[in-house]
């Protein structure tokens, strides 16, 4: 990729397609009940739900007289959060600061804020953070929306023969699309680009539309032929049809321009639609689904005008709808939680079908959509965010960090009940949006490395996956209990207890690690057969276990790019998940519980499982 290219991405990344416009998003009362308690270097704040609120937005102020500004965790998207408890590590021990909470009923419509209050984060942490689980109270099945989608590069990239680090980029692609499949439970794969060129589409001839889908057909067989469905975003626009063929992103010069004829887009979606359905069957109806477009509210996705992209909305529902009327289609597929609010209120007046809505954010836990979508009548309406992550800024080195796989944690915790699939971006660091990989860690988005090594945020996802289908009572007190230390907890038919338990704050300016931020934590397991055993392992992800960064970094001499060969097998014999201390047998005392000391620094992530002996 050209340097050029990668410039124009970074100066327009930030800007809009165009302003808001549209929608009846209220504006909400700002929520009662805000508290601020201080603790060990943090301060965390609660409030009361509003009616109607997809989030929050916390204000900060260095005196009561202000100046008021949003609080800022450096996730560099969206800085509003979707719930309470919200906890601020950006302030200094000893010095007071100043809060406010306002809700938003869409990402851009903020409420009045609330009445402040305040608070002085201490020196120290007050005592231990305890963690209760009830292993007698099951609250319903473990939810897992890590399953539904996971993201990718364009998918032609793993028919790719090119290597990267000297690693052939299709088969390892391939592999990290098989291994989420069997390891972490996915099924479906979102990526971009199914229409561009490289797949040669779509051309005229003497003016004349020709589509040729045999491009199309390598790369959805080879999909389906890893357990795995396609999420057909449909983009970006083949060259001969674009209104300006000259209006590109990324490296691959993907065309983000409306179509220049709106009836031969129908019928290229449309013929496609129904290709897809001929080849692949049913399947076609029962699995897969279309969104339209790719974050088309900002500049460097979309050449047209917001109105534009309602047209390539509508054109293109009805192009697969006409198809068959049970075909799954949505969108907006948006950047930082924005456009939901128009799409929905244009689909009201146009009759468009929304089957679900999609978007994206980053650096925080995705917004509750649900209100809004009580609003216009559909609640139930499948949400997506079809792209989520720790940071939207590629070759981030947050992303190869511990900080990223607690912080994943976080997020699917927040997302279960009330979100239907929340996918990471993206698989693998094979990718080529802005220039491939330059060196094994380059602060990649993927979850695994080229050379297929697991970062930390692998082993978070992995560890969920390892939980029990039985989700279980648990509450978090103390200094930093439920809004620094967070907890899930699961059993499984044979009695089997697992605990997954994280340190973490948003703020990243602290994600290389904050001693003052760790916290020793009690974890109580109740409602066990008193005088029975158990077999306990602690799995461990932090700066020395399951850290592919750590491991890199004692092997590298200073400027090396890649592995050597006996670099690589070193990489790789320690590329599985550790074991903070050896496993031991533990006896549940006379009223049922097993108790466990944890040292969790921040950031760190734990899994304590409990194995009947037998």
């Amino acid at each position: 990729m050209s340097a050029d290219a990668r410039a124009d991405w970074e100066s327009r990344i930030g800007l809009s397609s165009g302003h808001a416009f549209g929608g009846s998003a209220p504006r909400l009362p700002p929520p009662g009940g805000l508290r601020a308690v201080a603790g060990g270097a943090q301060v965390t704040l609660t409030w009361s739900p509003v009616k109607g609120a997809i989030g929050y937005q916390v204000h900060v102020a260095d005196s009561a007289d202000g100046p008021w500004e949003p609080l800022d965790h450096q996730g560099r998207d969206v800085t509003s959060v979707p719930h309470p408890p919200y906890v601020d590590t950006t302030g200094s021990p000893g010095v007071e600061r100043w809060y406010a909470v306002s809700s938003l009923s869409d990402v851009h419509v903020e409420g009045t804020p609330s009445s402040m209050v305040s608070a002085t984060p201490l020196a120290e942490a007050t005592g231990p953070v305890t963690v209760e689980v009830d292993a007698s109270n099951v609250v319903g099945e473990l939810d897992r929306p890590w399953r539904p989608m996971i993201g990718s590069e364009h998918l032609s990239h793993t028919l790719s023969t090119d290597t990267s680090g000297g690693r052939v980029v299709g088969e390892e692609l391939t592999a990290a699309l098989s291994a989420a499949h069997a390891e972490l439970g996915v099924t479906h794969v979102r990526a971009h680009g199914i229409l561009c060129d490289d797949l040669a589409v779509y051309r005229e001839v003497d003016g004349r539309p020709v589509h040729d889908f045999t491009g199309i057909d390598r790369v959805y067989d080879h999909v389906r032929s890893l357990g795995l469905y396609p999420v057909v975003e449909i983009s970006f626009m083949p060259h001969d049809l674009a209104t300006d063929p000259s209006k590109t992103v990324f490296g691959y010069d993907a065309i983000i321009s409306p179509p220049k004829d709106w009836q031969r887009w129908f019928d290229l979606v449309r013929e496609l639609t129904a290709h897809l359905v001929e080849r692949y069957g049913q399947e076609v109806v029962e699995q897969w689904s279309f969104e339209v477009w790719n974050e088309a509210n900002l500049e460097v996705f979309w050449s047209g005008e917001p109105e534009d992209y309602l047209k390539l909305y509508d054109v293109t529902a009805a192009a697969v709808r006409d198809v068959d009327s049970r075909l799954v289609v949505g969108g907006p597929s948006s950047a930082a939680a924005g456009w939901v609010e128009e799409l929905l209120a244009h689909a009201e007046k146009s009759g468009a079908p929304v089957d679900f809505i999609s978007t994206h954010t980053y650096g925080a836990p995705p917004l509750d959509f649900r209100p809004m979508l009580a609003r216009y009548g559909r609640s139930g309406t499948p949400i997506w965010w079809t792209e989520w992550g720790v940071t939207p800024t590629h070759f981030n080195e947050v992303s190869d960090a511990v900080f990223s796989g607690a912080f994943l944690l976080r997020g699917m915790k927040s997302a279960m009940g009330r979100i239907d699939s929340l996918a990471y971006w993206v698989v693998s660091d094979h990718f080529e949006e802005l220039g491939r990989p330059p060196e094994l860690l380059h602060g990649g988005f993927g979850l695994r490395t080229v050379g297929e090594l697991r970062k930390p945020r692998w082993w978070a996802l992995a560890m969920m996956e390892r939980l029990g289908p039985h989700r279980l009572a648990v509450s978090a007190t103390g200094d930093g209990g439920d809004s620094l230390v967070e907890a899930v907890a699961a059993s499984t038919e044979t009695g089997e207890v697992s605990v997954v338990l994280w340190n973490l704050t948003l703020d990243q300016s602290k994600a290389a690690g904050s001693a003052a931020l760790g916290r020793d934590v009690e974890v109580e397991v109740h409602g066990l057969v008193p005088g029975s055993s158990y077999t306990l392992r602690h799995d461990r992800v932090d700066e020395d276990h399951a850290n592919v960064a750590s491991a890199w970094a004692r092997l590298r001499e200073p400027g090396q790019a890649w592995p050597t060969d006996e670099q690589w097998e070193t990489l790789r014999a320690a590329d599985q998940l550790a074991q903070l201390e050896p496993e031991r047998v533990v006896t549940a005392d006379g009223s049922g519980a097993v108790k466990i000391d944890v040292e969790l620094p921040m950031p760190s992530i734990s899994q304590l499982t409990l194995d009947p002996v037998e």
